[in-house]
This record gives C-alpha cells, sequence and structure tokens, in this order.
C-alpha cells in the first residue's frame, strides 16, 4: 500500500475528474458537502490524525527504543519526543498551506452579488467577506481536501510502518493498546482514501485537484522521503534501518 498509494491517489484524482466532466457521476448523498463523513471526519482530517498518531508514536518508538537495548528510559523517551515532533512539522505542513490556498483564491477571485435597484456596487477583498455580503466567490480554489486528505494517508502509512521492527509480548497491554491503535489508523486511512474519491467526482475542477493532490505528495516526500533522512530532523519511524533497506523498500 505505501508503495502503491501515491500513484493511485494521482490516478484517482484524473479518473474522477474525467468522470466528473463527462457527466457519468452518479447523483448520491456524498455530493452534499453536509454528508456526515464531510462534516465529522473530513473538515477536521488533521485533528483525527493527530489525535490518534500522537500516542501511537510515543508508544512504538519508546518501545522499539527499549527493546533494542541501545537506549535507557532517559534516551527512550527523548527519541519519542523527537519522533513525536514530526506531528508539529506536519501541523506546520497544513497550516502553511491551507492559508496558502486561502491567500490565492482571495488573489484571484471576486465576489458575484445579486444587484438590486438603487443600490451602490460594492468591492469584497475576500471570499469571507463575500459570503457575509450573500455573494458568491469565483476564485482559483486549490482543493484543500485533496492536500489534506492525501497528506494524512501516506504519513499515516509511513508512521505504522514501525511495527515492522517492533518486539512486544502479544498479550501485553501495551500490545493491546498499540493494536486498537493501528487499526484505528487503518480504519482512518480508508476513510481519507474514500472521501477523496468522493472529492475526486464531486468537487472541484481538475487543475484545482491536481495542484492539492501534488502539494500533498510533495509535502510528504519532502519530509519521509527527504529531511527526515537527516541528521537533524524527527528522524524515520525506525531509525536504525536505512530507507534502502527491505523494511522501506519500495521494490519488495
Amino acid at each position: 500500500v505505501r508503495r502503491r498509494l501515491p500513484a493511485a491517489l494521482l490516478a484517482i484524482a484524473l479518473l474522477g475528474s474525467a468522470l466528473k466532466d463527462g457527466g457519468l457521476v452518479p447523483d448520491t448523498p456524498l455530493r452534499n458537502k453536509r454528508n456526515p463523513l464531510n462534516v465529522y471526519f473530513v473538515k477536521v482530517a488533521w485533528g483525527w490524525t493527530l489525535w490518534l498518531l500522537l500516542p501511537f508514536i510515543a508508544l512504538t518508538t519508546y518501545q522499539l527504543a527499549r527493546s533494542t537495548l541501545l537506549y535507557g528510559r532517559t534516551r527512550s523517551a527523548l527519541l519519542a519526543l523527537r519522533r513525536l515532533s514530526a506531528l508539529a512539522v506536519g501541523t506546520a505542513v497544513w497550516f502553511v498551506c491551507t492559508q496558502l490556498f486561502v491567500y490565492i483564491e482571495n488573489l484571484t477571485g471576486e465576489c458575484s452579488v445579486p444587484a438590486k435597484p438603487g443600490d451602490t456596487p460594492r468591492l469584497y477583498a475576500t471570499k469571507r467577506e463575500c459570503h457575509q455580503g450573500s455573494g458568491v466567490w469565483n476564485g482559483f480554489d486549490i482543493s484543500g481536501h485533496c492536500f489534506l486528505l492525501s497528506y494524512c494517508a501516506l504519513m499515516i502509512l509511513e508512521e505504522v510502518a514501525v511495527l515492522e521492527g517492533l518486539s512486544t509480548d502479544h498479550n501485553s497491554k501495551l500490545r493491546v493498546v498499540v493494536n486498537v491503535l493501528f487499526v484505528s489508523l487503518c480504519f482512518l486511512t480508508v476513510i481519507w482514501v474514500f472521501m477523496f474519491l468522493c472529492t475526486a467526482l464531486y468537487f472541484h475542477d481538475f487543475s484545482q485537484k491536481l495542484l492539492g493532490v501534488l502539494i500533498g505528495l510533495s509535502g510528504w516526500y519532502g519530509t519521509y522521503r527527504f529531511w527526515y533522512l537527516k541528521p537533524f530532523s524527527p528522524g524515520l519511524p525506525l531509525p536504525k534501518i536505512p530507507l534502502s533497506s527491505k523494511k522501506y523498500s519500495y521494490s519488495r
């Protein structure tokens, strides 16, 4: 899944846009932005991802460091804190990109407001002001859903790879907690990919979706495939195993 998902996301964006533009998409409740999956999951996608990854990274990194017999309690805790900083990096990527999307939409858009006799036309500088004036803002709206859902799904898959090197007693309470978190993260990833498909089928123009997913892939690649290989970084989930080994290989 880790090897194929980046290409699969690009294919979904391409195929979904083709079906949407060809009018071949059936009318379902998922077309409505107020559907429960969109309101309670996608709108707070980073919150869900952060809430589940935080305990998972902390527990698995600490246990992995302890099981190697190379780290004491203090150094294991410090390593866990270092790995948790990946969530701070992810939060920064999410915030900067979403703010950039808002800025671009405001910069490229204009407000369409129904004209009323005798009223002086008002100029609106932002999408928020336009909506407050009951108008429709027409700008280049890079798909924040395509960006965030692709980035979250890829980040989760990178972090759960730590289980390949984790050794714990299968009957221990720690293993039960880790398994519950792992299943929850897998379930969340399925939701993110499914809602990515829905976004590709029902919302945005092709260029907006393509740019969104490309930025999401760039955020993942720039961190897990480039920066996290450097000494001064949060590091990879399996710090003692090089990226070229079979545990990180994309040619297994």
